[in-house]
């Protein structure tokens, strides 16, 4: 018996939205901030720490800045003024790993009995890179095929968790909350759409929604 039978059960699901990095794509943050230490010599925690505290990042997310103020920040805020956008852009999409068959597979499955979105924290410069080197090896066109509409972040000048997001998504597809479930590899995200109501569960592995879902 899959989990999503027992929600449906339990709560009427008829929609799931899903998180893409860390959820359906293969996801190493640890890489990119490797990357980062290797450019700027700072130490891995002190790569991480700046990147938490600096707005800028999360604007990008945004979309209220675009990707050559996103370089221009990286080198300020590393101190890496002679980096390069080939170099800066190589470090930044280290983390993006590939989209497992699998995966791909539950989703066309699932697509035939739920309403499925994607709701991803992502920029300009990933979603290119995925569209460009990840995707192709897929064997398909687009990601926009595996859902029945896809949410990005920086299109929609908001990021999760912030309700808004969440919000959007649901009052455009006429969405209930206590109908859909969302999940995400982050557990702040988690809580903020379990704020509104909807079902939330956290990815806590790579391959956890192949077992959530397992039938």
């Amino acid at each position: 018996m899959s989990h999503i039978s027992h929600l449906a059960r339990q709560a009427s699901i008829k929609n799931i939205i899903f998180d893409l990095g860390g959820v359906i794509l293969d996801l190493s943050v640890d890489r990119t901030l490797h990357s980062f230490s290797q450019l700027s010599g700072h130490a891995v925690l002190r790569v991480k720490e700046l990147f938490l505290s600096t707005a800028g990042f999360y604007d990008f997310e945004k979309g209220l800045i675009d990707e050559h103020a996103f370089r221009d920040l990286v080198r300020e805020v590393y101190g890496v003024t002679s980096a390069t956008d080939a170099r800066i852009d190589q470090a930044w999409n280290a983390m993006l790993g590939g989209l497992p068959p699998a995966k791909l597979d539950l989703l066309n499955r699932l697509k035939q009995q739920y309403q499925v979105f994607l709701l991803s924290n992502t920029n300009t410069i990933h979603l290119k890179y995925i569209h460009e080197h990840v995707i192709p090896m897929t064997g398909v066109p687009s990601l926009d095929v595996f859902f029945h509409k896809a949410y990005y972040s920086h299109l929609m000048n908001k990021r999760k968790p912030d309700a808004d997001i969440y919000q959007q998504v649901l009052q455009e597809n006429n969405l209930h909350p206590h109908e859909t479930v969302f999940l995400d590899d982050n557990a702040d995200n988690v809580t903020g759409a379990k704020r509104l109501g909807i079902h939330s569960v956290l990815a806590s592995t790579p391959d956890f929604i192949l077992s959530y879902f397992h039938e």
